[in-house]
């Protein structure tokens, strides 16, 4: 008799619920949060027909914690259920929107007995992939965590500070999270401070923020720009979001050196990794955009049944929407955010060291598409090219991934 088990999650206890194949409620239990719940969990499941070789499968409402991690130990089949794919599934056994935690646990034991074959369980990746996961997320969040200080003090900076924009915040590459910024900014708070720098003084900081070429006309440039004239606030408020800046900035140099620090901890891992060659072989693909990519996609060969399917996971792939004589094509909204994230970066990167994802780009402009789409066009190409390389083991090859032209190749 197959089983299956459902396991309603919360940040306390859980409740459990083992069903036969016909639907009937095996077991069922409430289990707490900690070591002896486990252990209380898996006496529950060996009472009801668990053995080594037959392992109950689990769903449960998340893929990651520690309950999760003690679950894959025991080589048992989980399957993470999207909370908003097990409110739809509700409907299905009381339309009156009754709930509760024990009738969800059965209703995620359910939905694996009857519909595993619709949502993909929680993949077998090695352990080296999980952990260039966890490096590759928290750097990823570190990065969004920078960025959203850095608007902050440029929210700031406009309403007090407007010769510190002009200075920084329009550089090309780091903008207010550059290091010299930050310790110019830190050094001169406010308007009034800022005038009265020296050349030595901005010397001295750039050169502490490491800073060693075009030391001089950098330095004539900020005192030009900071002696020019501005609309100032009072003395005594301008001192006050002085203060306010002060405090960001230990925000921003914590932020930058989380950022900096996961980095290079996630590059280390991502290095180590066998697949780690290949992904970066890619154009467009280095260390710490390879080690998102990896994160994400993980290294289990099995997770993937085609490309479509890493195309729909990425949400590079279109949707078709089609109702009598009414079809849309749209872009997917449910996707992995940070892998389209990681996309948007690929496919810019790789328009200027790939000839090929160039013409591709090109063409794809030219019959209509919008920069965005256009990019993510190529970013869908990309995915598809990097699971056949994946699953035969196989470099980027540019004449293969985008033949060129007969009158080129001529």
């Amino acid at each position: 008799m197959s089983l299956f088990c459902g396991i309603d999650w919360a940040t306390d206890h859980h409740d459990v619920a083992v069903v036969d194949s016909g639907g009937q409620v095996v077991a069922r239990g409430r289990v707490d949060n900690d070591a002896a719940g486990f252990a209380q969990l898996l006496m529950m499941l060996a009472e009801a027909g668990d053995t080594r070789e037959h392992p109950i499968p689990v769903g449960i409402e998340t893929d990651r914690g520690l309950w999760v991690a003690a679950l894959r130990e025991t080589g048992r089949v989980i399957y993470p259920i999207n909370p908003l794919a097990a409110s739809r599934y509700r409907a299905r056994y009381a339309v009156s929107g009754a709930k509760s935690d024990a009738t969800d646990a059965v209703l995620l034991a359910n939905i694996v007995r009857t519909d595993a074959a619709a949502h993909r369980p929680l993949p077998g990746d090695t352990e080296l992939a999980q952990a260039i996961r966890v490096l590759a997320r928290a750097q990823q969040d570190a990065v969004w965590a920078r960025q959203q200080i850095a608007n902050q003090i440029r929210d700031l900076l406009k309403d007090f500070y407007p010769a510190a924009l002009v200075a920084f915040a329009e550089l090309p590459t780091g903008g207010l999270a550059r290091a010299d910024a930050r310790a110019v900014l830190a050094a001169a708070p406010t308007p009034a401070q800022a005038a009265t720098l020296t050349p030595a003084r901005l010397r001295r900081l750039l050169v502490r923020a490491g800073r060693r070429r075009d030391l001089d006309r950098d330095v004539e440039r900020l005192r030009a720009v900071f002696a020019d004239t501005y609309l100032h606030q009072p003395p005594m408020v301008e001192n006050a979001m002085g203060i306010q800046l002060a405090t960001l900035l230990r925000q921003l140099e914590a932020a930058c050196a989380a950022a900096d620090e996961l980095t290079q901890a996630a590059i280390a891992h991502f290095e180590r990794h066998p697949d780690a060659a290949i992904i970066t072989s890619f154009p467009g693909l280095g260390n710490l955009t390879g080690a998102r990519v990896l994160a994400e996609i993980g290294d289990d060969r099995n997770r993937f049944a085609d490309a479509r399917g890493l195309k729909a996971f990425a949400g590079s792939a279109p949707i078709t929407r089609a109702s009598g004589k009414k079809t849309v094509v749209t872009h997917r909204h449910i996707k992995n955010r940070r892998l389209t994230a990681v996309g948007s970066i690929w496919a810019v990167a790789a328009l200027r060291g790939s000839p090929g994802a160039r013409r591709h780009f090109d063409a794809r402009r030219a019959a209509g598409d919008w920069n965005r789409q256009a990019q993510r066009h190529l970013f869908n190409k990309f995915l598809g090219q990097l699971h056949h390389c994946l699953q035969t083991g196989q470099h980027y090859n540019e004449h293969q991934a985008f033949p060129p032209p007969l009158t080129l190749a001529a």
